[in-house]
């Protein structure tokens, strides 16, 4: 399915959160989801289902100054 990650039109195969994370090789910490301006909890990511056309935010923490 088509979805929007960071403002860019990606094409995945997963069906909820955790599986995206899995599918982009995200980190298991320090790494944040928001599906159309709200975060989604990591303890939800297994049971959230990503619709078709979502507009997903993934931020990840980093060190630096």
């Amino acid at each position: 399915m088509k979805v929007i990650i960071n403002s860019k039109e990606t094409e995945i195969q997963a069906k909820t959160v955790k599986k995206l994370a899995q599918e982009l090789d995200l980190p298991a910490t320090g790494c944040a989801v928001a599906i159309s301006n709200e975060m989604v909890p990591r303890d939800e990511w297994e049971s959230h289902v990503i619709q078709e056309g979502a507009d997903i935010v993934i931020v990840k923490a980093f060190c630096g100054g």
